[in-house]
């Protein structure tokens, strides 16, 4: 690798500049570089100013994540360190910015006594969403150089602008037309032909008359809008020191602060998942650089909910959409849909007219899978029935051309087998959207037996254009998410069993933080979804179906949201999920009928046993290769089930909690009379707590 910093001389001034692939990242090398290259400088008698720059991607995008935690993040000079060297120089620094210079990075450029930028250079501080707060001097230097109320909303925030938002402070001195060093280069002639005081950041006040007004106002605001995260808070007493201490003082607050942040378990969370987010696009035994075939226009079989939402998100993309659906009513209502869903969005100023047009202008409707001839993309949304994928799938191997990917988005069946209904099973896998498919981030992309790998490198790819976090599984009944969410489903009718209620169980897990309590979640989707599956699941392994209280809400019609009554009831028209004695009774009834005596259910079990099932499952996932590492199955739940970011994932969850904690409940679980074998701790986790490991 080469050296992350040079220096060359162009007449009286000196250019330092980073290069290290692929954003400046402000590890330990690249800031030894960057004092080693000052130390050149300063001592050329014949440099007189110094021009401090990056490279068109980036000026730097901060610290080097891979480094918390680690002795390189200590490692001097640390970035405090640098910015002194800048800040201090007898001669003039200029930083010259372009791409990035976010957190570390826009801290490094404050450092220098003037800054210079293209227009759309971008610059923040968005270590909050971290769980963290700037600590190299950004929460005393911005509020210096861009005044209190912007400055605490890009901290507070971690919201970047674009430099030309902010040219003409004292941030940006100047926006450069055309080539950024050339433009540096005529700056710092500029200041040294003027005589241009060096101008410290650290030396300039906070100018802000109502500043202690507004700081008490955004205490309030920011402290209703961000429960359990401690960090906008602290970011903002950073900031606040800015108005009231010297610099040196509010630097410390910082630091304090910044460390503080460090130790806490949701910045612990956070940061596990801004690293997990790219660790689930690498694919273990897939090459970087495996080839990529063309996707320039996509088929979607299915106008309802699901399909609508899928087409969405290509239509979004740019991508063109052929929507197929047996009934011309069926095809009709559901591209109505889609226009009505972008004329809403319109009417709330996120979208122009125009915008609406050139989508639907992307969309054509059929009656006829032979309009799929030319599609690179097939993805399928017919109904969760394994004759029905085949027909589907025995059509599509027919019509479309070689080469093109055949998708499915089944929730739950054998890819393996919808693959077998094809003679190029290499060219299908599954791609699993959640609902609404327009807007929920996560997809789960199934490889089968037979996938090639292009086809599941194409789907990373695709994932990433329509702007989702794709985690990658095996093929096993419900993949990653509903097997998982299977277990949690169990365990919570089984707290149901033993003498809880709905609203209790929803009520304690939606204290933990989960965004919906597994029985609104029932309601919401359908409870007629589940009991399919179950029937499904009992005819497969030709046995009798074992009633769960589910069953009887749904054999006396209750199916949910849908038709007014499910766990809870409903109102006309809305939403909110009223308790019901009727429910209450069938309850009472089913424990009767199995002899079962309820007992008194602590809201801790209820956490206990949900979560740990999910955990426990997860591991019987990691162990069987289904998912590749434990943070995609974090990234599943906190993408598509509602788990809270604070709290990481399950995984996380079940590490932080101690993994010889978690296998003594699930012992305890498993000890039960009539406890079901699922509650036995999986191998994995048994092995993991014995050794003194963790899943992440």
């Amino acid at each position: 690798m080469s050296h992350p910093v040079s220096i060359s001389i162009h007449g009286p001034v000196a250019v330092i500049s980073m290069d290290k692939p692929p954003v400046n990242s402000l590890g330990a090398a690249l800031r030894a570089g960057i004092a080693d290259a000052m130390d050149q400088a300063q001592a050329n008698a014949a440099v007189q100013a110094i021009v401090l720059t990056g490279t068109a991607r980036a000026f730097s995008a901060g610290a080097d994540v891979t480094e918390f935690g680690t002795p390189m993040a200590a490692r001097e000079p640390n970035l405090r360190v640098v910015i002194s060297l800048l800040e201090d120089s007898p001669k003039p620094v200029i930083g010259a910015i372009s791409g990035q210079c976010l957190g570390g990075g826009l801290e490094l450029a404050m450092g220098c006594h003037y800054r210079v930028a293209l227009a759309d250079a971008t610059l923040g501080l968005p270590e909050v969403k971290l769980g963290l707060l700037p600590g190299a001097g950004g929460t005393q230097r911005l509020p210096r150089l861009l005044g209190l109320e912007t400055a605490l909303n890009m901290v507070v925030s971690g919201n970047p602008v674009a430099a030309a938002q902010v040219a003409g402070t004292p941030l940006v001195d100047k926006i450069i037309e055309g080539d950024l060093l050339q433009g540096a280069l005529a700056f710092a002639h500029q200041v040294l032909e003027q005589k241009m005081p060096l101008r410290r950041s650290r030396d300039l006040k906070v100018k802000d008359a109502q500043g202690q007004a507004f700081l008490q106002f955004a205490r309030n605001t920011v402290g209703a809008m961000s429960k359990n995260f401690p960090a906008p808070l602290r970011c903002l007493e950073a900031v606040a020191a800015s108005v009231s201490k010297p610099f040196d003082e509010g630097v410390r607050l910082e630091r304090e602060g910044f460390m503080a942040l460090m130790a806490s378990p949701e910045s612990r969370a956070l940061r596990h998942v801004f690293a997990a987010e790219r660790a689930a696009a690498k694919i273990p035994g897939l090459a970087a650089d495996t080839p990529l075939r063309t996707i320039a226009k996509v088929g979607v079989i299915g106008a309802g909910t699901m399909g609508g939402g899928i087409t969405m998100n290509f239509l979004n993309a740019g991508v063109p959409v052929v929507l197929l659906e047996m009934k011309q009513e069926a095809l009709d209502k559901g591209m109505a849909t889609i226009r009505r869903n972008y004329e809403n969005t319109m009417k709330k100023g996120k979208l122009k007219p125009e915008q609406v047009e050139q989508r639907m202008a992307l969309l054509t409707g059929t009656l006829s899978y032979d309009a799929f001839a030319d599609v690179d993309l097939v993805i399928e949304a017919v109904f969760e029935n394994m004759e029905v994928k085949q027909t589907v799938f025995e059509t599509l191997d027919r019509v479309c051309k070689p080469g093109a990917i055949l998708a499915s988005n089944t929730s739950y069946l054998n890819i393996d087998k919808i693959a077998s209904f094809t003679k190029r099973p290499a060219d299908v896998l599954g791609l699993h959207f959640f609902s609404p498919a327009n807007v929920m981030r996560l997809l789960e992309v199934v490889r089968g037996a037979a996938t090639a790998p292009d086809v599941l490198a194409t789907s990373m790819a695709v994932a990433k254009k329509i702007k989702k976090i794709a985690i990658v599984s095996g093929v096993c009944d419900g993949f990653i998410g509903n097997r998982m969410l299977a277990r949690y489903g169990a365990a919570a009718s089984g707290l149901i069993n033993a003498g809880a209620l709905p609203q209790q169980i929803d009520g304690a897990l939606q204290k933990f933080g989960m965004a919906m309590g597994p029985f609104r979640m029932g309601d919401l989707a359908g409870l007629d979804i589940g009991w399919a599956t179950r029937k499904r699941k009992a005819s497969e392994a030709g046995l009798p179906m074992t009633p769960v209280v589910a069953d009887k809400l749904c054999e006396a019609g209750r199916f949910g949201q849908k038709t007014g009554a499910g766990w809870y009831r409903y109102e006309a028209g809305k939403r909110d999920p009223i308790p019901d004695a009727v429910t209450e009774a069938l309850i009472t009834e089913y424990r009767a009928a199995n002899g079962i005596k309820a007992r008194k259910i602590s809201d801790a079990e209820v956490i206990e046993r949900c979560i740990f099932a999910l955990v426990n499952e997860g591991a019987r996932i990691l162990q069987e290769g289904i998912a590749a590492r434990a943070s995609d199955i974090d990234i599943a739940y906190l993408n598509g089930y509602g788990f809270p970011l604070h709290r990481g994932g399950p995984m996380l969850y079940a590490d932080l909690a101690g993994l010889p904690n978690v296998v003594r409940a699930l012992r305890r679980f498993a000890a039960e009379p009539g406890a079901d074998a699922s509650w036995q701790p999986a191998p994995l986790l048994l092995q993991l707590a014995a050794d003194g490991k963790t899943f992440c």
